[in-house]
């Protein structure tokens, strides 16, 4: 029997089915995702979540995302550790970049962590890019210079988790298993009606079993991509758009009007505020000293501007580096940068034409610079600004 015809829903200004308006400074359309089709829906969430979600995907999921061309194991992979806390939009052109420099896990595993980092630089999250390298000489070392193809083997890789392994596995393999990233969590959340902060266990418990009730036993790649399709593009965490949602049928959050409050957020900490002095040491010829961060820590094993807790310190390096004429630095605007954790308010000082003591000298942890070699260097994101910029 045929369903009788809907009107469709007021569309706002800016907004369509199809092709929509130009961005600023774009003039090509902005594609936005299509209504979704009538469908005959059942009371069987389990059986019909994943067929709709797939012919959602078919008209409107992304198929053309660089990792996707061609969809190999290790492009896999490192697509889903550089999305790891980043957006596709930010992290497709760094892929490109990656690859392009490293097209494949053997050369990877051989290459000099600076040149990682280098690739890596600006992308944040740098315990990534040391965990991809390290995984990768493991792969060299234990399977023959190929990822694992197993859910087991691949958890045990640096910076690989549960829902990474499935991710890369069933993409890369089309093996049939569940994910449970942000996006699929705040999909699920609402869908279900799940209460509680995914983040606690058996919030996460009761997320992973629906995960798993869902899985389609065919194109796994496609319905992993699909999930995060849909959690990425309409199921947002803001100003969701249910009215093109091919699960709002059902959707316990979209029925009982929870989907602001669902998935339910992290409990509020207040952000620590810590604070640091930079120095920007220049020779006579215009080079910057660096100093290569400890292996542990935040921006570890990468190179940046000689740093000190606070101003005393700031002018006790100096001393034991430099010698007299702390006092001649030129202070600059300070820098604030936010972490996942925490707060830094970077205060920089510049002074121009020093040279280092000769008791110190060029060493593993400090380096003379010019301005050309900075692009091989793997340099937080803030600093590299600062040189730019100042």
């Amino acid at each position: 029997m045929s369903q009788p015809r809907r009107s469709k829903p007021p569309i706002s200004p800016g907004e369509g089915w199809g092709e929509g308006t130009p961005q600023a400074g774009n003039t090509s359309p902005v594609p936005l995702p299509r209504p979704p089709q009538a469908l005959v829906i059942t009371n069987n969430k389990q059986t019909t979540f994943a067929p709709r979600l797939l012919a959602w995907f078919d008209i409107n999921g992304r198929h053309d995302l660089p990792w996707q061309h061609p969809r190999t194991p290790y492009r896999v992979w490192l697509s889903e550790i550089m999305l790891q806390q980043t957006r596709v939009k930010t992290a497709a052109p760094y892929f490109q970049r990656f690859v392009a420099a490293l097209p494949d896990l053997p050369a990877l595993a051989a290459a000099p962590l600076d040149d990682v980092l280098a690739l890596w630089s600006g992308l944040g999250y740098y315990a990534r890019a040391r965990n991809l390298r390290a995984a990768a000489q493991l792969c060299v070392e234990r399977h023959d210079g190929h990822l694992p193809r197993d859910l087991d083997a691949m958890i045990a890789l640096p910076g690989v988790g549960r829902s990474t392994a499935a991710a890369i596995l069933a993409q890369a393999w089309n093996e049939r298993f569940a994910i449970l990233d942000g996006n699929v969590k705040r999909v699920l959340a609402r869908y279900h009606g799940v209460a509680g902060w995914p983040g606690l266990p058996a919030v996460e418990k009761q997320l992973w079993s629906h995960a798993q009730s869902h899985l389609p036993a065919a194109r796994l790649a496609d319905y992993t991509q699909a999930q995060m399709d849909l959690g990425a593009t309409v199921c947002r965490r803001a100003e969701p758009a249910c009215l093109l949602c091919p699960l709002q049928h059902d959707c316990v959050a979209h029925r009982d009007g929870l989907v602001a409050e669902l998935p339910t957020r992290k409990p509020v900490k207040a952000t620590p505020q810590h604070h640091a002095q930079v120095l920007w040491l220049l020779d006579e010829s215009g080079r910057m000293l660096l100093q290569r961060r400890p292996p542990a820590g935040i921006w570890a094993s990468l190179w940046t501007l000689p740093q000190a807790d606070d101003a005393d310190a700031a002018r006790a390096w100096f001393e034991r580096h430099i010698g007299i004429g702390y006092d001649s630095g030129e202070p600059l605007p300070s820098i604030a940068h936010a972490f996942s954790h925490y707060k830094l308010q970077l205060q920089p000082r510049r002074w121009r034409g020093v040279a280092l003591q000769a008791c110190v000298g060029d060493n593993d942890e400090l380096r003379w610079v010019g301005v050309e070699d900075l692009a091989a260097l793997g340099i937080p994101a803030p600093i590299r600004r600062l040189i730019e910029v100042a």
